[in-house]
């Protein structure tokens, strides 16, 4: 591509973008949707986050792992462990990676 059509391409993208977000913000009052899809749209983020992280925490270049020896479990366990007992988000995030690169550099996982 040449840089005047990567320019454009990179305007257009980040038009799109903003409009699909502004789209949420435009209406006066709150759109009107059934009580089930309200419901629904709760469970939303969960959902997105569980489809993002279980790929990554059970996969590897395609294919399932095959043994628990694997540093990013370590990490999901102490992570989820840390988070039982203490509900912070933040050091949930600093345990979980601690264990997983110390896992990584230790244990040779």
């Amino acid at each position: 591509m040449t840089p005047v059509e990567i320019f454009f391409t990179s305007i257009g993208m980040g038009l799109v973008a903003l409009f699909c977000r502004a789209f949420f913000l435009m209406p006066e009052g709150e759109l009107p949707m059934p009580r089930w899809l309200r419901e629904g749209l709760r469970y939303a983020p969960t959902a997105a986050l569980a489809a993002v992280v279980a790929p990554e925490l059970f996969m590897t270049q395609g294919q399932l792992i095959h043994s628990v020896l694997d540093a990013r479990l370590v990490g999901a366990v102490a992570g989820l462990a840390f988070y039982l007992w203490k509900r912070s988000l933040f050091w949930t995030i600093v345990v979980g990676t601690g264990a997983m690169l110390a896992a990584r550099a230790w244990l040779g996982w």
